[in-house]
């Protein structure tokens, strides 16, 4: 599985890279503190396949990195997409070393 840490995501907002985002927290964690991606809760991610970019890198991020991991895990065995990438420590560790 791809892994991507949050400095190296933090490198690809600020140049402005050309990436697809997705949180799959829920709403009302999304709505608290997020980095800008679009929200798809974990539960609608596999019914959604059709909203993730095959052409461009994409990066799940959850709260702490396990929901990511597990659904990148549950997408590989659905499709053959290699683009997809799980953000290690999740928004808390973001937060923790960006805005703390």
């Amino acid at each position: 599985m791809n892994i991507i840490t949050v400095q190296e995501l933090k490198a690809k907002i600020d140049s402005k890279e050309d990436f697809q985002l997705i949180d799959i927290r829920e709403d009302y964690e999304f709505d608290d503190y997020n980095l800008g991606g679009e929200n798809i809760p974990l539960d609608n991610v596999l019914s959604s396949t059709d909203k993730i970019n095959p052409n461009k890198t994409v990066v799940f991020c959850c709260n702490s990195g396990k929901r990511s991991a597990a659904i990148i895990h549950a997408l590989n065995r659905k499709s053959n997409l290699t683009n997809l990438y799980s953000l290690k420590g999740g928004i808390s560790e973001y937060q923790e070393t960006f805005e703390a």
